[in-house]
């Protein structure tokens, strides 16, 4: 089978094929801690850091550059298993996956806070606040299907919940097809523009909603991009922006049923040492519920970088005024917030160089000049 580009898959397909599942063995396992060591006696800030301050011999780096590459072609995704989170501290494992990060893309800010590597774990916060700032990831509820704002996004696993909390991934490829199967008028009206709310994580040169299609007007690169609940605050709190119409509401409802499907809908229970990577362009991915640990150090707690990779396939012109460079291989995505920094960008303008990736300065793509591109 082909696989130079993502393909469509259904759950049986990824239970019987699993070469989406890769193992490090104690060799890579070692150039990893040889790496962190060396980063950690070189004291560098992350954002002055470059691949050569987290040195990885070529058995971790292929392992690494493997798994990512894992995530452009037939499966888009990968689970890289083994890295030996449970004898680094915490402090010392976010260090290691900042350097492994140098080797394989360009970091994404993720919130308004412009942070560039989250926390994901249960701090209390209420999913689909009234408020439309709620974000999934601090939260113990089961999320809504959705993409993130980057390439791939990575969940490095440190601490597994008590019971609960397992990953749902489906391939929208798979999906949309079955979807055209059903109600090919639907198919076309997820290409429509629908309005989505940024939850305080624009930058303040933006608005704070954007206008994004779910389907891709690019045929020969599919693309999907959706997210019900910035949806539906947009929705809410936006009441100068066109409505959704009754049949868009009943497409993104198909959709989201089929994606439940476990015909189509893949569980996985992630462990310690666990990374997921996903590539948000054809795979969606939700979450169910969790309950924890009393105890601190005992939480569920995961680690997220969003990463723009070399590779990367074009996108489509619409979605500019998110993306902001569609450009294939290109520095772009993430949620940029409201305090990115020079230092920030210089860390871009340099890495992207030696990644050998497009990268311009940031501004912002305003949505009549998106439509003008498209």
């Amino acid at each position: 089978m082909n696989t130079a580009k993502p393909q469509g898959w259904t759950t049986e397909d990824a239970r019987l094929d699993t070469s989406w599942i890769q193992r490090l063995s104690s060799a890579e396992v070692a150039g990893f801690d040889r790496a962190l060591a060396h980063a950690k006696a070189c004291g560098k800030s992350w954002l002055a850091m470059t691949a050569a301050d987290f040195p990885l011999d070529d058995a971790a780096r292929t392992a690494l550059q493997r798994a990512f590459a894992t995530t452009q072609g037939r499966w888009g995704m990968c689970l890289l298993k083994g890295f030996p989170v449970d004898r680094w501290s915490e402090e010392d494992t976010k260090l290691a996956y900042w350097g492994m990060g140098l080797h394989v893309g360009v970091a994404r800010t993720q919130n308004p806070a412009s942070q560039y590597m989250n926390d994901v774990r249960d701090e209390g916060a209420a999913y689909k606040a009234a408020n439309g700032r709620s974000r999934g990831y601090n939260t113990k509820a089961g999320l809504d299907f959705h993409m993130d704002s980057a390439d791939v996004v990575a969940l490095l696993c440190r601490r597994t919940a008590k019971t609960g909390g397992e990953s749902l991934v489906a391939s929208t490829i798979a999906v949309a097809a079955e979807l055209a199967r059903r109600r090919p008028d639907l198919l076309e009206v997820l290409k429509q523009p629908y309005y989505h709310h940024y939850q305080g994580s624009q930058d303040p040169e933006q608005p704070p909603y954007y206008a994004c299609p779910i389907i891709g007007s690019d045929p020969e690169h599919f693309t999907m991009r959706v997210n019900r609940k910035n949806i539906v605050a947009a929705e809410r709190d936006f009441p100068e922006l066109p409505r959704v119409t009754p049949q868009q509401w009943e497409a993104l409802d198909l959709l989201e049923e089929i994606m439940a499907d476990p015909r189509w809908c893949f569980r996985m229970q992630l462990e310690q040492g666990d990374v997921q990577l996903v590539n948000n362009y054809v795979i969606v991915h939700s979450r169910t519920p969790f309950e924890d640990f009393e105890e601190p150090d005992r939480k569920r707690h995961l680690l997220r970088l969003w990463l723009a990779v070399p590779g990367s396939q074009p996108l489509p012109a619409d979605w500019a005024e998110y993306f902001i460079d569609t450009r294939p291989g290109s520095v772009r995505g993430g949620l940029r917030g409201s305090q990115s920094t020079d230092e920030f960008a210089a860390y871009e303008q340099r890495q992207a160089a030696a990644l050998g990736m497009a990268w311009r300065p940031w501004a912002p793509v305003r949505r009549r000049e998106a439509a003008v591109a498209a």
